[in-house]
């Protein structure tokens, strides 16, 4: 039985022959680091890690390519980032909608005396704009939030958010774990300080490699987590001052960078249009197919019912059969590969009415075909009844 992979939201899969080819390469051709061989090979790739900062900086409206630094992924670059700049006494809104990657270093954070708040979002998902600016307090230093659901795909508002946090004097952290490598994101135009990025979702590169993108204002601020050799300096035992030594310590991921550094040149050749008009019509088939399912009161979709305002991420509920029971079925008995349960957004689904039975997760990438959706369509309607 052939395989239909449609947890995109979790891992991009396949990934681009390129991105392969340029991992296995380095593997077994090149093997350097970088900042710590005093020969050619190690100097060459210095320049791969440089471009790719730089292809970074320019599909994220960054300002200096030396301010992008390199994580392990985006739940680290998070960490970095909030316990970097949060201190006791500090406050600090979210969504409604987030992961944990953002939830669980808040909780932590809230132990050791900083506050935070949720702004609510609607039964869709979608954040309540209007009640931002009345959840800000004299203590507020910074707003934190997903661009796009992990769990149902609906895009919150960043240039708006932005703005605020401009009028307000606040830092703006944003995750784009579901949104990088579809959504244009312009980190000047929507007033960002800190963009986290992951590599080996929609960005296309290996799992292991992630990042962060800093506004030259926010660099002093961020006290680095982590600390050790950077092969700069090496004279001293202090942390490099300067950029992008500073958060980077310890071996770098060269072969997650090297297949980063493919996969967006991947993209860059596609076009984020592109990308984006081919999720949104595999995505729009899918609700259409299934909407049939969901007014026989078989199936509930969960979240927006179009395509505007979102990504290629959907959740269902199967009415009548286990949410498990069914994703189960669907990997067993056709091929088709999903996540079901809580997405690690415990919170997102209490906002969705969802929790704690969760969802059965499909979400697009740009390998899926018609034919996949297609074939989706036809099972659900077939384990629904």
């Amino acid at each position: 039985m052939e395989k239909i992979y449609l947890d995109n939201g979790a891992t991009s899969f396949p990934k681009p022959r390129e991105v392969a080819d340029a991992v296995y390469e380095y593997m077994t051709s090149i093997g350097a680091n970088i900042n710590r061989g005093g020969y050619q090979v190690a100097y060459d790739l210095e320049g791969t890690v440089f471009e790719t900062r730089e292809m970074l900086m320019e599909m994220f409206g960054g300002s200096d390519c030396k301010n992008v630094v390199f994580t392990k992924n985006i739940t680290e670059s998070l960490n970095v980032v909030l316990k970097g700049l949060l201190k006791p006494g500090d406050h600090i809104l979210c969504s409604s909608m987030e992961h944990n990657a953002v939830m669980r270093p808040l909780v932590q954070l809230s132990k050791k005396g900083i506050e935070f708040d949720r702004i609510p979002g609607t039964g869709c998902g979608e954040l309540v704009l209007d009640a931002v600016e009345g959840m800000i307090k004299e203590n507020t230093v910074a707003i934190v939030m997903t661009h796009a659901s992990n769990l149902v795909g609906t895009v919150n508002p960043l240039k708006e958010v932005g703005e605020i946090c401009q009028k307000h004097g606040l830092k703006f952290i944003v995750d784009s774990a579901q949104s990088a490598g579809i959504i244009p994101i312009d980190m000047k135009e929507m007033h960002i300080d800190a963009l986290c990025f992951t590599g080996h979702k929609s960005l296309l590169g290996p799992q292991g490699i992630g990042g962060f993108i800093l506004d030259e204002g926010m660099i002093r601020l961020i006290d680095p987590l982590l600390s050790g050799g950077t092969g700069s300096i090496s004279h001293t035992e202090e942390i490099p001052d300067f950029m992008p030594d500073r958060f980077e310590p310890g071996t770098m991921n060269i072969p997650g960078i090297v297949g980063l550094h493919a996969g967006l040149k991947w993209i860059k050749e596609k076009g984020l249009d592109a990308i984006r008009d081919h999720e949104l019509g595999l995505t729009k088939r899918f609700l259409d197919g299934i909407l049939p399912l969901e007014d026989a009161g078989k199936l509930k979709i969960i979240g927006l019912k179009g395509i505007e305002g979102r990504t290629g991420v959907v959740s269902v509920q199967t009415l009548g059969v286990d949410c498990a029971d069914a994703a189960f079925r669907l990997d067993f008995e056709y091929g088709i590969e999903t996540r079901v349960g809580l997405h690690c957004a415990p919170n997102a689904h209490k906002t969705l009415g969802t929790y704690p039975t969760g969802t059965i997760r499909f979400s697009f990438g740009n390998f899926n075909t018609e034919a996949d959706v297609d074939t989706a369509i036809k099972a659900l309607t077939e384990i629904c009844g």
